[in-house]
């Protein structure tokens, strides 16, 4: 977040799908972070994570663990962790966030749905392949953030299936299915294609859909306008 330049100051809600060490453990830091602006009178108003019951539980038991009893003490009351259930929405700023159980084969995962006051529409489906009880969640669906391991044609290389994983086959047919106008492909392997991931990953995904397909890298930003375009930049 440093690195991108990132206003902390103007966060105040984060999200955290599940309890995975990639990502649990990057939000204790987060957490561990904007509690040390409180402290310091660095940071006006509060931070909110929406999470689901086990991954609530486990991050703020570990911040209770690891943090200095000052930095611990704000977990919890300036530092909240609200708990959000399959179907829950809330509302940001006029805009909708509806959050929605993935139905993983292995941790407890939520993707989310947020339709903002400008009407554009985005999906998050979380970090393992599409379930059809998410469905109803999905269209119409103008962003859709879907992970993609490898290429399909890697497969052999990297066993996704095994590692309850999407190629970007799946990946692409999940966006084409649900019309959506841009597919962002997250999640990806960084060993056979370095240095060539947006150049592989668009050709092989572009046999399977036919919107604008984004494959970002680190640091990339997309800047997404009201009239339903986005362009991905350095």
């Amino acid at each position: 977040l440093h690195e991108v330049g990132a206003d902390w100051n103007r966060m105040h809600y984060g999200f955290l799908s599940h309890e995975h060490t990639d990502h649990l453990l990057g939000m204790v830091w987060v957490m561990r972070y904007y509690a040390e602006l409180m402290l310091y009178k660095d940071y006006q108003g509060d931070f909110t994570l929406f999470t689901h019951d086990v991954a609530a539980e486990k991050v703020i038991a570990v911040c209770k663990l690891l943090l200095k009893p000052a930095l611990a003490a704000l977990i919890g009351d300036r530092v909240k962790v609200q708990i959000v259930e399959d179907g829950d929405s809330v509302e940001i700023n006029g805009d909708v966030y509806t959050f929605f159980d993935i139905h993983s084969t292995k941790a407890k995962q939520f993707g989310f749905r947020l339709d903002n006051k400008e009407g554009t529409s985005l999906v998050f489906l979380g970090d393992e392949p599409f379930a059809e009880e998410c469905a109803k969640y999905v269209e119409p669906c103008d962003y859709m953030i879907h992970e993609s391991f490898c290429l399909y044609s890697e497969r052999h290389l990297w066993d996704p299936y095994e590692l309850h994983h999407s190629t970007i086959r799946e990946a692409c047919l999940t966006g084409e299915r649900f019309h959506a106008k841009h597919l962002i492909i997250t999640h990806t392997e960084d060993f056979s294609t370095y240095g060539c991931k947006q150049e592989r990953y668009t050709a092989e995904g572009k046999e399977y859909y036919t919107g604008d397909l984004i494959v970002p890298l680190d640091f990339d930003v997309i800047e997404f306008e009201n009239d339903n375009t986005c362009t991905p930049k350095k």
